[in-house]
């Protein structure tokens, strides 16, 4: 089973991207999410890989954060809900937010993502709100326990400043986590501030480029 790959992009694609490693090209799908978190072509790569058997065929998922990764992995366990789902729902909706419409009932929400109905939403909610509740415990807990006091400040000194560049809040807050996701995932070494605004800015250009 492969847990990661890191190599260089070869090539991407907002479905599917081929990683480089060593000379071995590694076909892999990716939400739009990751998509958008990736480097440019040649640059290296990290992925959390979830390996998935189809019938004799063996398929890789990548996930820029192991987040995303473990939601796709509760996602394959809902009935009627196979991998290329679980990627689409993962593609309309962050890993954070459903989680709050799952564990808020909020069916409107899901219905919301592209290509899930009232039945799949209705599932969601009754074979993952409380999985989703008590890895949330679980995990704010060790998260809790685990943060450096020197992160937290890099954090609020981040936000603020995108905040002043002329960002609303939440993408600020948002563009910093992933901006801190992505380079723990790389193991980047200490977290410099400097270092998340630039990551943070740079993510969020990208971004909008691709949505014109």
């Amino acid at each position: 089973m492969i847990a990661h790959i890191r190599g260089n992009l070869s090539q991407k694609h907002p479905d599917m991207v081929i990683v480089d490693v060593n000379g071995l090209g590694y076909l892999v799908f990716v939400t739009l999410g990751t998509f958008y978190q990736l480097p440019r072509d040649g640059d290296e790569v990290f992925l959390h890989i979830y390996t998935h058997m189809r019938d004799s065929t063996l398929e890789l998922y990548g996930f820029s954060s192991w987040t995303e990764r473990e939601m796709f992995r509760l996602l394959l366990g809902v009935t009627g809900c196979g991998p290329r789902l679980a990627c689409n729902i993962l593609s309309g909706i962050r890993p954070g937010e459903l989680a709050d419409a799952i564990a808020g009932d909020d069916i409107a929400r899901l219905v919301a993502i592209p290509g899930v109905g009232k039945r799949i939403a209705e599932r969601l909610v009754v074979e993952l709100r409380d999985k989703i509740l008590t890895q949330r415990i679980e995990t704010d807990t060790r998260a809790m326990d685990r943060v450096e006091p020197e992160v937290r400040e890099i954090r609020k000194e981040a936000v603020s400043a995108l905040t002043n560049l002329g960002y609303n809040r939440k993408d600020a807050e948002k563009a910093v986590q992933n901006a801190l996701d992505n380079l723990r995932s790389n193991n980047a070494g200490p977290v410099i501030l400097e270092e998340v605004i630039r990551l943070a800015l740079r993510n969020r250009a990208e971004w909008l480029q691709l949505t014109r």
